[in-house]
C-alpha cells in the first residue's frame, strides 16, 4: 500500500488545490465525533499521508503525531510551500523510522487547516465557515478521531506511536486511552500539561491574531480578508520559544542585516529582526489563523494529572507499552524536568520506559533538527521493540 498521492511530486500548488490531492477519510452523520466539550461533530474529514507498505498482518503501523504548525507532510513535499516534509531526517528509507520496514501514517490535526475538518470549513447547520462557531478541541479529541481514522482503515493497534511537543502530548494521550492498541510511545520534547508559562505565550500569540483588524471577530473568510500581521506576530512570539539563547546568539549575534551601520530607525537592522519576520510572514501562507487559536488552546487545555485525580502514574497503570522519552537540554519550553516527571510516572507502575536528556543548543526545535544522538537512540529503541513485535531479526 505505497502512498501514490501526486501532492508528493507537486510542485507548491494553492492550498484549497492541495487539498484535492491527499488522501481523506471521510466519517458521515451516523459516526459523529464526540468532544470533551460536549459537541459533537457530525460530519468530518481526516486527511492523511502514508509511506511504506502495509504487511499482511497490519503490524508494523507507525502513528507520527505532528506538532502545533506541522501537518500529515512528513516525510514528502509540501505542496503548498514546496518544501521538504518536516521530519524528513526521521522518517523515510532507512531512517530511525524506515519506511522500508514500518508503515508510517500522519495525519492532519482535528482543527486543523491542510484538509482535516477545521474553522475554515463549512459549518452544515449555516452553510457559511465555522470560523468561531467550530467548538472547542482537545488532544484527546484529536487522538479519537485519529482512533476513527485506524478504525476504518481496519488497522487494530499501531506499532509504534511518536512525536514531538504537541505531538508529544498525543503520544501521551494515546498511551492513556488505548493501551492495548500502542505497542511502544516515543513521546519527545513534550510534558502531561501546558505551563502556565507557556499558556501565557500562547495568549500573546492569540491576541496578536485578535487584534489584526482583518480578523472581524473570526469570520473574515467571509469578507474575503486574512489577519496575517496578526498572525505573522503570533508566529514571530512562539519561534522565539522553539529556540535557545545559545542558538540564536550562534546564528546571529548582533549581526547587522545587509547593512554596515544602525539606521536610527524601525526597519530591520539586524539580521534576527529580518529573520523573525521571514518565519511570520511565510507561515501566514500555508496556516490559518482560527486554526492557530484552536490548536494552541487545546495544547494549554492538555493535562493528563488533572484526568486522573491529579496522580499521572494512574494514566498508565498496567501498561504493557514501551516507552522511550526524549528531551533537550537547552529545551526551555518543555525543560528535561518535564520528562522526568513522565519517566517518574511510569517507573512508579513498573512500566517498561528508557529517557535519554540529549546535549543539544538549539532548543525545543532540536527534535526536528539534526541530532545524530536522537537518531541512534531512537533508532535502536525502535529496533528492539520490532525485534520483540516479531517484525525483525536482532542485528
Amino acid at each position: 500500500m505505497t502512498d501514490q498521492n501526486p501532492a508528493h511530486r507537486a510542485a507548491a500548488i494553492p492550498a484549497e488545490e492541495a487539498v484535492k490531492l491527499q488522501p481523506v477519510a471521510q466519517f458521515g452523520n451516523h459516526t459523529p465525533l464526540r468532544l470533551d466539550s460536549g459537541a459533537e461533530l457530525a460530519s468530518i474529514r481526516i486527511a492523511y499521508q502514508t509511506y511504506g507498505t502495509l504487511n499482511d498482518d497490519k503490524s508494523n503501523v507507525v502513528l507520527v503525531c505532528h506538532a502545533l504548525t506541522g501537518d500529515q507532510f512528513v516525510a514528502s513535499r509540501h505542496p503548498i510551500t514546496g518544501k521538504p516534509g518536516w521530519w524528513e531526517t526521521m522518517v523515510g528509507p532507512g531512517r530511525p523510522v524506515d519506511t522500508n520496514r514500518f508503515y508510517v501514517i500522519c495525519t492532519n490535526i482535528i482543527g486543523g487547516c491542510m484538509g482535516t475538518t477545521g474553522p475554515m470549513d463549512t459549518n452544515p447547520a449555516t452553510g457559511k465557515p465555522y470560523g468561531l462557531k467550530f467548538p472547542v478541541i482537545t488532544v484527546a479529541d484529536m487522538v479519537r478521531a485519529q482512533a476513527k481514522l485506524l478504525d476504518q482503515l481496519g488497522i487494530e493497534d499501531l506499532f509504534c506511536v511518536l512525536g514531538g511537543s504537541l505531538g508529544g502530548m498525543q503520544v501521551l494521550r494515546w498511551a492513556a486511552s488505548y493501551p492495548e492498541r500502542v505497542f511502544s510511545a516515543i513521546p519527545i520534547a513534550t510534558a502531561t500539561r501546558h505551563s502556565s508559562q507557556n499558556i501565557a505565550f500562547h495568549e500573546v500569540g492569540r491576541q496578536a491574531i485578535m487584534a489584526d483588524r482583518d480578523w472581524h471577530g473570526g469570520d473574515y473568510q467571509s469578507r474575503a480578508t486574512r489577519p496575517r500581521k496578526g498572525l505573522a506576530v503570533a508566529r514571530m512570539a512562539a519561534h522565539i520559544t522553539y529556540l535557545s539563547g545559545q542558538a540564536l546568539h550562534r546564528k546571529f549575534g548582533r549581526n547587522l542585516q545587509d547593512r554596515d551601520a544602525l539606521t536610527f530607525g524601525f526597519e530591520a537592522d539586524f539580521q534576527i529582526e529580518s529573520y523573525l519576520r521571514h518565519q511570520g510572514f511565510t507561515f501566514v501562507d500555508r496556516f490559518d489563523a482560527n486554526s492557530y487559536l484552536y490548536i494552541t488552546r487545546a495544547m494549554d487545555y492538555f493535562d493528563l494529572d488533572a484526568d486522573y485525580d491529579g496522580i499521572i502514574a494512574n494514566a498508565f497503570k498496567g501498561t504493557k507499552t514501551r516507552f522511550c522519552v526524549v528531551s533537550f537540554t537547552s529545551d526551555w519550553l518543555f525543560p528535561t524536568s518535564e520528562a522526568r516527571h513522565i519517566v517518574q510516572a511510569l517507573n512508579a507502575v513498573a512500566a517498561n520506559v528508557s529517557f535519554v536528556e540529549i546535549e543539544s543548543d538549539k532548543g525545543h526545535d532540536a527534535f526536528l533538527l539534526d541530532e545524530p544522538e536522537m537518531f541512534s537512540t531512537l533508532a535502536g529503541f525502535i529496533n528492539s521493540a520490532a525485534v520483540h513485535r516479531g517484525l525483525a531479526k536482532a542485528e
